[in-house]
Formats: C-alpha cells, sequence, structure tokens
C-alpha cells in the first residue's frame, strides 16, 4: 500500500493498494468523519483513472464504500477492505470476464429432459446480474432441481469470469454433504470441498458449509473473499439476526427455497410471518426472483401427485382440550414416580383438561399411539374408500414418520417394528429406526447419518421416524409415504415436510400423507400454491439446554375415531379436495330433516313443500353452527333464499297461520336437533 500517492496530475491519492509486486489495484479517499464518504467519489475516480487502476475504496472511519465504477453507477457499503490476495483474484478476473448470457448453459447438469424451467431461472439471475442487481431470489418446489439449478449457474459465472470463489450456505451438515456429492459429481473441474470447522482451503473455489461453521471464522476473512453466496434453504434467521454474515462478504447473494410464502397475506403463524417479513427484507424484493411452484411441477410431470388420508384419535380429534378422569386411569399400572406426578396434575380434582397440543410434550397417552400404527398397517393393507365410494390403497415402500420428541420417536419406531414383524426377514432386523437431531446432546442420536444412509441404500428399515432431521432437504425419492404424528401449526414446515415425498421416482405415481393430527386440515392443503408466491427459510427456534422432562403417561383408551377417515383427492386443476369436516354431521342432520318431512308429506300442498325443501337445504348448508331453526331466521340475510321467496309473511301465508308454523317449526327442531 502506498501512501499519498503522487498521480500524473500532480494530485495525491490518500492510498493506493497494489498487489505482490507493486502494481497499482485500487485507490482508497479517506474523510474525516464529519463528511460523507460518497461525497469523494468524484475525486476518487479521477485518481483512479489516471492510475488505471479498477477499484475504488470511500471511507470516513464510520463506513467504507466499495466501488467497481467500470461496472457499476454507484459504490456501495461492505464490513472491510479487500486482502491483497482477494484484490488480486478478482482483478486477474476482469479481463477475462463476458456476459454470461452469451456463456452456454451444461445442460447435463440443468435444463435437459425438458425441464426449461431450469434454463429460464438460470437466465433470469443473470440477466439480474447483468443489471447490476445484487441480490435475487429463487422458489422451486422439493424435486425440481435446485441443487442442479445452482451448479449449472455457478459454472455459466465462473465461466464468464463474473465469480472467482463462491459460498453455498446450507442449515445442516448433512445437507451440506449431500451438496458436496453433488458438486463433485456434476462440477469435477471446479474444485469444491465442505467446511465442517477450521479454516477455508483457499486453494478450492466453492465452499459448502453451515451457518454453525461460519459463525465462528467469518469475521477473519476480508469482504472480498466470496464473490458469490447461496442460501440453500438456510433456517431464517441467517436473513434476520445473522443477516451479518452474509453482509459481511461483497458478493453476489441468491437465496434457493421450496417454500412458497405471501408478503401480505395472513399466513402461517407468527414465525412464519417473521420469516417472510425478514426473507423478503434481506433481499429487498417483494416477490421471488423466479418461481416454479409445486402445482406446476405435478402438471409438467416432474413431481408426483399426493393424497391425504385423515384419521385422529378420539382424544386428538377433540374440540380444544379432552377431559381425563381420575377414574379412567389404572393406577395399579403406575410406578410411584408417574403417580406422583399424576396426583399433582389432578391437584385434588377429580379430572384435568388437557390439550391435544401437548401430547407427547408433557403427556402421553400409549393406546394413542398404538392406535395410529394400527391403523396406519390397516390403511397399506386393505386401503379405504373415499368419499365418492373409490377405493384408495396406499403404495407399499419407504415412510417418513414426523415425531415430536425422541421418546415419541423410540416409541413409534418400536411399535411399527412389532406391527411389521411378519414382513421382517429375522427378528433382529429393524423394520422401522428412528433419527433425532437439535434437542441437545444426550437426545440427538450421534449415528444419525449412518441410519439415514441404511434407510436410503438397504431393504430395511423400510420406515424412519424422525425429529428435526428429514424435515427440509431430505432427498429420496423412493419415499412414498409420509405420516404425521406431531403438530404443527408452521405453514413453512408443513409445506416442506409434504415436499419430501414429491420427487418422481420408478413405480410410484402418487404418494400418501397420513394425517392423524389433524395439520393438513389446520394448513388448509387446499393450498393454492399455483400462483407460486414469495419464498422464505425457516429458522428453528433458538436452542436450550437439554433438561431432561419427564412424560406423564395417562392409562386411558384411546383409538382412531371413525368420523374422521377420509380420502383427500386432487381435482382436475390439481387443487386438493377435502370432504367436509362437518359432512357426516351434514348427512345426519339431513337425513334427521328428510325423514321427518316425509312423515308429514301428506299433509302438505306443494308450496308448503317448497317451503319445507327451501329450509332444508339451509339447514343442511349449516348443519355445522345451527343448533334449531326459529320463525326470524326467514327474515335475515343469512338465509337468503327463504328472504327472497318473501321471508315470513309468505311463509306464513302458505302454512295459514303464524301459529301452526311455530307449531311444525317446534316439532322439526326436536325431531331434527335434538333426537
Amino acid at each position: 500500500m502506498r501512501f499519498e500517492y503522487a498521480l500524473p496530475d500532480n494530485s495525491r491519492s490518500d492510498y493506493v493498494l497494489c498487489d505482490r509486486y507493486g502494481r497499482s489495484l485500487a485507490v482508497i479517499e479517506a474523510k474525516k468523519s464529519s463528511i460523507n464518504a460518497a461525497d469523494a467519489q468524484d475525486q476518487a475516480k479521477a485518481y483512479a483513472e489516471q492510475l488505471n487502476v479498477p477499484y475504488i475504496f470511500l471511507a470516513n472511519g464510520e463506513e467504507i464504500l466499495f466501488w467497481e465504477y467500470r461496472n457499476q453507477a454507484h459504490p456501495h457499503p461492505v464490513k472491510t477492505f479487500f486482502s491483497q490476495t482477494d484484490l488480486e483474484r478478482r482483478a486477474a478476473s476482469l479481463s477475462q470476464r463476458r456476459d454470461p448470457l452469451t456463456i452456454p448453459i451444461d445442460t447435463d447438469i440443468a435444463g435437459g429432459n425438458g425441464r426449461d424451467y431450469q434454463i429460464h431461472c438460470i437466465n433470469a439471475l443473470c440477466e439480474n446480474i447483468q443489471q447490476g442487481r445484487r441480490k435475487s431470489l429463487v422458489e422451486m418446489a422439493t424435486g425440481t432441481g435446485k441443487t442442479r439449478t445452482a451448479g449449472a449457474l455457478l459454472k455459466r459465472l465462473f465461466d464468464a469470469g463474473v465469480i472467482t470463489r463462491a459460498l453455498f450456505l446450507v442449515d445442516r451438515i448433512t445437507l451440506a454433504n449431500q451438496t458436496g456429492e453433488a458438486f463433485a459429481d456434476y462440477l469435477r473441474d471446479y474444485p469444491s470441498y465442505v467446511l465442517r470447522k477450521g479454516r477455508f482451503q483457499d486453494e478450492k473455489i466453492i465452499t459448502i458449509t453451515t451457518l454453525q461453521s461460519m459463525i465462528q471464522i467469518y469475521r477473519d476473512y476480508s469482504s472480498g473473499y466470496f464473490d458469490l453466496i447461496i442460501t440453500d434453504e438456510c433456517h431464517r434467521s441467517i436473513y434476520g439476526k445473522w443477516s451479518g454474515i452474509l453482509n459481511h462478504f461483497d458478493g453476489i447473494k441468491i437465496g434457493l427455497t421450496a417454500t412458497p410464502c405471501v408478503s401480505h397475506a395472513e399466513f402461517g403463524d407468527d414465525e412464519d410471518q417473521a420469516a417472510v417479513r425478514d426473507t423478503l427484507r434481506f433481499f429487498e424484493l417483494d416477490k421471488p426472483t423466479f418461481r416454479y411452484g409445486m402445482k406446476e411441477a405435478i402438471e409438467d410431470g416432474f413431481l408426483v401427485p399426493y393424497q391425504i388420508y385423515q384419521a385422529q384419535t378420539v382424544k386428538t380429534a377433540s374440540d380444544g382440550e379432552f377431559e381425563v378422569k381420575r377414574t379412567e386411569i389404572d393406577w395399579t399400572n403406575l410406578n410411584d414416580t408417574d403417580c406422583a406426578e399424576l396426583e399433582a396434575a389432578f391437584d385434588g380434582q377429580d379430572k384435568i383438561l388437557v390439550d391435544p397440543k401437548s401430547l407427547e410434550r408433557k403427556y402421553t397417552i400409549p393406546e394413542r399411539n398404538r392406535a395410529m400404527v394400527r391403523e396406519f398397517r390397516q390403511v397399506m393393507e386393505q386401503g379405504y374408500a373415499d368419499q365418492h365410494g373409490n377405493q384408495r390403497k396406499p403404495l407399499l415402500g419407504k415412510t417418513i414418520v414426523f415425531a415430536v420428541t425422541k421418546r415419541h420417536a423410540e416409541t413409534l419406531a418400536r411399535l411399527f417394528d412389532e406391527h411389521f414383524a411378519d414382513h421382517k426377514p429375522s427378528p433382529e432386523t429393524r423394520y422401522a429406526d428412528y433419527v433425532v437431531s437439535g434437542l441437545g446432546a444426550e437426545q440427538d442420536t450421534s449415528d444419525s447419518g449412518t441410519r439415514i444412509k441404511r434407510f436410503k441404500k438397504e431393504a430395511f428399515p423400510q420406515i424412519l421416524v424422525s425429529v428435526n432431521m428429514l424435515d427440509t432437504g431430505f432427498d429420496y425419492p423412493d419415499v412414498k409415504n409420509l405420516v404425521f404424528a406431531r403438530y404443527t401449526e408452521s405453514a413453512i414446515l408443513y409445506r416442506q415436510i409434504r415436499g419430501r415425498g414429491a420427487r418422481k421416482a420408478k413405480n410410484k405415481p402418487v404418494f400418501t400423507m397420513f394425517d392423524f393430527i389433524g395439520v393438513t386440515e389446520l394448513h388448509g392443503d387446499a393450498e393454492d400454491y399455483a400462483d407460486g408466491t414469495a419464498l422464505v427459510i425457516r429458522e428453528p427456534k433458538t436452542k436450550k439446554p437439554y433438561q431432561p422432562r419427564k412424560l406423564l403417561t395417562l392409562d386411558v383408551d384411546d383409538h382412531i375415531d371413525p368420523t374422521t377417515r377420509q380420502w383427500v383427492t386432487l381435482d382436475a386443476d390439481g387443487n386438493m379436495q377435502f370432504t367436509e369436516p362437518a359432512q357426516a354431521q351434514q348427512n345426519q342432520i339431513h337425513s334427521k330433516f328428510e325423514a321427518w318431512r316425509l312423515s308429514h308429506d301428506d299433509e302438505l300442498n306443494a308450496e308448503q313443500r317448497q317451503w319445507l325443501n327451501i329450509i332444508g337445504e339451509q339447514i343442511k348448508a349449516n348443519a355445522d353452527t345451527l343448533e334449531s331453526f326459529e320463525l326470524d331466521y326467514f327474515d335475515i340475510d343469512f338465509f337468503p333464499a327463504l328472504k327472497n321467496r318473501g321471508g315470513k309473511w309468505k311463509a306464513v301465508e302458505a302454512f295459514g297461520s303464524e301459529a301452526r308454523l311455530v307449531a311444525m317449526l317446534e316439532e322439526m327442531n326436536r325431531a331434527v336437533f335434538l333426537a
């Protein structure tokens, strides 16, 4: 570096940064903190042009601005000055830089086999870069090739000289390993590595790592170290409180996600909405740069459609809290510790109220878990008739079960193993296994990688129960069934989980989701994902130190509620079609009404029958909210079919008197609502 460097016009540059051979690379114009650094850009540009250097730094002790003035209209903030090595590397690439849109896309990596959307995505990102936009966001449904698309984009940008070093950031080391294997396969000439700990490998041009690994070392490197940063399904704190890690590096930022969200609608829980806000704010967008949603992918034949089987136990399906009486519990079957815990919960009362959301967190009902496992096997073997009477049957094959805690996962794995014991080649073979992550060192399964590899590569286990391990980023096309045994209010997490089954595989025309806790209904999986709005990346909750937690065992009866059993199917447009939860109640109420009406059919005239037919349709349509049908309902806006027919006075006229009409309605209410 040279200080007060004399220029040809006899002016002096504050500082000049040079390469190892003394050749000038950048000028630094330093100002007092009271002066805006950007005010010196004209002065600095004059110095840079005289020295024929490509880069300018403007600084005032408070901020540093970097300006590649020949290719950028304005300087932009950076966290540090660039190291000599980083400046040399960037400067060397300038003479080789070309418009990336002129570089052919390697269709052996992406865009082949009719996947034109991948080419469109890469072109959209390159156009953004050429136009000077430094941030882009991509939404692509799970299974449509985000990693391949990113790989082809990287190759194009390297070949065009736009970038010389890239960071690929994921949220778990297992996903880093998965990406590393993929890049080693189709980016052989572009050295990459997975950073687990320690220092960056300067000889490699693609670093693949996690946020946790980056936190420890990123401040040790200059802002010029990476030219491109891609975040792939990285948990959303990277766009909130940890966004400083991304902002530290002066590189083009590209986010990848499979999760569609909207920035303006009420969506998901509070954390989901915070994720949308943080991500879109970070990328300075109101919608993704490119999107390719699940519905499009299904329609184009790149993902498989899905069906949903819904069935809840009586306790799970309860409206609000359910009651457990002291007399229901077999106290003789409990140990002293459990008895003491339960006595404290009852606190001298005859009953306790349990929130279904607390199951497997505070309380466990062993019979509930057994009921879910029994139902799964029964439906797998016998199928079930949907609301149209069509017999539906899931595909036998690899299955992921999503559980709540390690104890829950252990329990379910054991129960599945016992119920499918006749399918095992030997007693010691595990038909079902489990993997756990993020619950603390005492709870996480230390050999999760081995168990996952066995699930993917070997015939057994057929079922893998997961806690926080396979929710996102898990790539295994042969998964044919997903089982929801955990509750989540996060629409982002729900959609991520759903994506685990969407990839195409041989002999896999459809995948099935078993919903035993009502989560598909909660998230209205009649989701209109066709308009494919923006994306956001999920942030796990802040980890707390693991503390052993005692579950209160409620040894009470629980079983599948027959009224909750139903298939959910797709219509011709790819939208999910559901049997309304109140359909059984509607049918029951309507049957009672018809039975009552027919009992009076001989004494009714045509006009009276028409009135009763309209009343019957209104009762059926509102069976989940009505407790009776009153005389005043003829004149309210809620029942326009009655009001438009003339209302109460016309109905009274039809039945001869108000007293007769009231008497008939009272008789009907007793027969329909009270019987």
